[in-house]
């Protein structure tokens, strides 16, 4: 990306450090004050607006991967490498990956976990239910929605896991992947999104 595009990217600021929520002003939000998540932290570099939420667009629905290599250098750019043993992207239903063709999340991970030189986990973890559409569901929906949606075989004994994906719209979706890798024996889970969703 040249220096104006970047320069248009709009940043996600003053985030809660649990669920990544933009304008709080770096404190934890109310929401995981009262009803604390499974996962333990959240880094989302940018918050889901023009022109980000076109570019994830085009790498969903258009198969740009251009997209996810340019996402990537960023990421490696501007966060740190992060102390952790192993990095999950979010699995899709094996229906949706047959639809896509691609999982964007394994897309977006794979540059990553090569980068840090962390091992990358894309068996094993699964979803087992293709849940409805969550476009437009309330967080109380889509927890319900999400509910036994995962399941864990791989081995993650005291692990400290990264999660990848996306977009992080209420978090249910890494809520729910959080608990059962959690389950799974993981130490520890923090997440990693690209865009986060700002409450309207």
């Amino acid at each position: 990306m040249c220096a104006g595009c970047r320069r248009d990217l709009p940043m996600c600021l003053s985030a809660c450090p649990r669920c990544a929520l933009p304008g709080t002003g770096g404190e934890t939000c109310g929401r995981c004050l009262k009803r604390p998540p499974a996962f333990d932290g959240t880094t989302a570099l940018f918050s889901y607006d023009y022109p980000v939420d076109r570019l994830i667009q085009r790498l969903k629905y258009a198969s740009d991967f251009g997209v996810a290599d340019a996402l990537a250098q960023y990421v490696v750019g501007a966060v740190a490498r992060p102390s952790v043993d192993v990095i999950v992207p979010v699995p899709l239903h094996p229906a949706r990956l047959a639809e896509r063709g691609f999982n964007q999340a394994v897309e977006i991970a794979r540059p990553l976990a090569q980068a840090w030189e962390i091992a990358l986990v894309t068996r094993g973890v699964a979803r087992l239910r293709r849940t409805d559409d969550q476009v437009g569901l309330a967080l109380s929906a889509r927890r319900k929605n999400l509910r036994h949606a995962f399941s864990c075989e791989a081995k993650l004994d005291g692990a400290r896991v990264l999660i990848i994906d996306d977009v992080m719209t209420t978090g249910a979706t890494l809520d729910a992947l959080a608990l059962c890798l959690k389950r799974a024996g993981a130490a520890s889970v923090c997440n990693l999104v690209i865009a986060r969703t700002p409450l309207r």
